[in-house]
């Protein structure tokens, strides 16, 4: 007898797809966000040095992080549609989800070997953990109009980023007890490496396993998907074909391609502002010693991650309340301020300020644009090529956001410099958002 799957609006269905950001969020906080910016910093200043020979060149360390996580997400943007084509017409993309959950586990596990004299092994497993990351978590919001109802999918989607801020802040706590009082848990140094650093190691190997653990209950939930009818022929291209049928369904859809446009804009700069604040903070903030440095960094990430619970849910109901469109644009209009007051940001108290600030709409924004285009989509049962569209669009959004930011700042010398492009991409963003509630032609 067959597998009896939960049925689509259930509680136990609609726990189980929130209950994968509770599993993969770990890494969203402790790799991209928390730990791993503070060890990279660590390594080089350590090292008394601020360039690597790398890339036949020499490259300062916050381009050179700017640069591969672009070309990540350039191989993310290029890769989606080809496992989109093969999910629908195979009807298995949770084979793929689980491959990807645990490359991207593996790869966190796989830095606690990163250093300065294996950099290109660390660069790798850093480029793989962002791949693991992102394709997992574009195949799972794919199933968001899958598992829910429409007037169920805001705070679905709510509550999956609720759960992620409230497990990765579990695990970060713990992390960091480890890199205070690494002797508390009979964590020592190794070949002349302080214990601090040999403790951050670790926090990346509970990551991988944190993330590979708690996605086994996602998993054994989620159906395996829906197989598409019709050919089979040149499935490995079908994923761009997809695409390009979604880009031609976009000519009728007038709302739907004005939000995409608009969300283009303004996620490539809330994702590069997540991507880089710790690089930010760790370089441009005067902290005083290294241990002030350390704590401060995590306390502000800390900070973000409580108020981002709090605005994710605020959100939800201003939604309700204001329509999705109108809450985005107000959202928008407090990034642009966030950004222009990063500029001015010297003091760990300046920085306090400002993570407080991007905690209120960071799970907020990202929240309510997938709950936003979930409810803007044609009716069909061809999710995965639509949220293909949706993950290609904010990748390939990223790419450049995130390039030319490390561009920015190897050419000016400075960080600062590049918040300023980013404040006006969320003004862009705001403009696009108000052609979105315009009536169509």
């Amino acid at each position: 007898m067959g597998r009896v799957w939960a049925i689509k609006g259930s509680r136990k269905l609609l726990n189980a797809w929130a209950f994968y950001d509770w599993a993969n969020s770990v890494y969203s906080l402790v790799i991209a966000s928390a730990i791993f910016p503070i060890f990279y910093g660590a390594l080089f200043r350590v090292a008394g040095v601020e360039k690597v020979a790398v890339f036949g060149g020499e490259i300062a360390r916050a381009p050179l992080i700017s640069y591969v996580t672009s070309a990540a997400f350039l191989f993310i943007a290029i890769i989606t549609p080809l496992l989109s084509g093969i999910a629908d017409y195979m009807g298995n993309k949770k084979v793929f989800m689980k491959f990807f959950c645990y490359l991207g586990g593996l790869s966190c596990i796989g830095l606690y070997w990163f250093s300065l004299h294996h950099i290109y092994l660390g660069l790798v497993c850093y480029f793989f953990g962002l791949v693991g990351f992102w394709v997992s978590f574009a195949i799972n919001n794919s199933y968001l109009p899958d598992i829910a109802f429409k007037e169920q999918q805001d705070a679905v989607s709510a509550r999956g980023f609720s759960m992620g801020y409230i497990g990765s802040v579990l695990l970060l706590l713990v992390n960091l007890a480890m890199v205070m009082k690494p002797g508390v848990f009979g964590i020592e140094g190794d070949a002349g490496e302080a214990a601090e650093l040999t403790a951050m190691r670790y926090s990346f190997v509970s990551v991988g396993i944190w993330w590979i653990l708690f996605s086994q209950y996602t998993f054994f939930h989620l159906p395996q998907g829906y197989k598409k009818e019709g050919e089979r022929e040149h499935v490995v291209l079908n994923g761009f074909r997809e695409l390009r049928l979604v880009w031609r369904q976009l000519g009728t859809e007038v709302r739907l391609k004005r939000y995409l446009l608009a969300f283009f804009v303004y996620s490539m700069a809330v994702q590069t502002v997540m991507l880089i604040a710790t690089y930010f903070g760790e370089e441009e903030i005067s902290w005083g010693s290294d241990g002030e440095r350390t704590t401060g960094l995590i306390i502000s990430i800390l900070v973000i991650q409580l108020l981002a619970i709090l605005g994710a849910t605020f959100t939800a109901r201003a939604s309700t309340a204001f329509g999705n469109i109108r809450t985005l644009t107000v959202i928008n209009m407090f990034w642009v301020a966030i950004c222009i007051y990063a500029y001015f940001v010297v003091t760990p108290m300046d920085f306090y300020i400002a993570a407080a600030c991007v905690g209120l709409v960071m799970g907020g924004i990202q929240a309510l644009s997938r709950s936003t285009y979930s409810k803007f989509l044609p009716p069909t049962t061809d999710t995965a090529s639509f949220f293909s569209f949706y993950d290609v669009a904010e990748k390939i959004g990223i790419v450049i956001g995130t390039f030319l930011y490390g561009a920015v700042a190897q050419f000016t010398g400075s960080m600062r410099n590049a918040t300023i492009f980013l404040g006006l991409f969320f003004l862009l963003g705001v403009f696009l958002l108000r052609q979105v509630r315009k009536k169509a032609p």
